[in-house]
């Protein structure tokens, strides 16, 4: 999982509340269980004018060019600013990973779904909650300003405007600690390789006909 310490992008807009997983990542994307390879379908039925199907290319769909994402002021943006409730819906993992394969580092919002804001974490994607009238003046500036860019501090816990601004966020000390580290829950466990080896071993020589039957 990739570490996140200090990032600075370009910011892209999705004004609208209740933005479910089924509409970051449709359903009949949800064959492939490799992390990778979803970017191209990052709020597809927002993005292009036709429907979507798994292995199509979509550099030959017809896009949408009302959808923020198809425009150029907002190629290339890292940071996503959202409305409340972002990631309601069903609890799919693909969600995160289809966010992070785009190209987003950290997405932005009043508040997030319990199981989506969990999966981000595991995911090297750090979800962002502010005040609403915080989120609603950064879209007004976001508006206002092409290029508009934040910058995001975690080990300061603040979001940073171009003008200087300074905006504190909370996070779970130990969701902090694996961000900084870029440690998801595989990382976590190899941190102890050396002490599950000598479990093994252990217990090897306690139970041997254990590992003669799966051997």
């Amino acid at each position: 999982m990739k570490a996140f310490t200090v990032h600075a992008g370009l910011v892209a807009p999705m004004d609208r509340a209740n933005v479910d997983t089924d509409m970051i990542i449709p359903k009949q994307f949800l064959k492939s269980i490799k992390r990778t390879g979803f970017g191209p379908n990052l709020f597809d039925e927002l993005r292009y004018l036709d429907e979507g199907k798994p292995g199509q290319d979509a550099s030959q769909r017809p896009l949408n060019m009302d959808f923020p994402l198809n425009q150029p002021r907002y190629r290339g943006a890292s940071i996503l600013l959202a409305r409340e409730n972002f990631g309601c819906g069903s609890s799919r993992e693909h969600a995160p990973w289809a966010l992070d394969d785009y190209g987003f580092r950290a997405v932005i919002a009043p508040s997030f779904a319990d199981i989506f804001f969990n999966n981000c974490f595991k995911n090297g994607l750090l979800p962002i909650v502010l005040k609403e009238e915080i989120v609603d003046n950064l879209f007004n500036e976001l508006e206002q300003a092409e290029g508009f860019q934040l910058t995001i501090d975690l080990a300061r816990q603040t979001v940073v405007t171009p003008a200087g601004e300074a905006f504190h966020f909370d996070v779970d000390a130990f969701r902090k600690k694996c961000l900084l580290e870029g440690l998801d829950d595989i990382g976590l466990t190899l941190q102890h390789a050396e002490d599950i080896r000598t479990f093994e071993q252990s217990w090897r020589q306690q139970c041997p006909w254990l590992f003669d039957a799966i051997s």
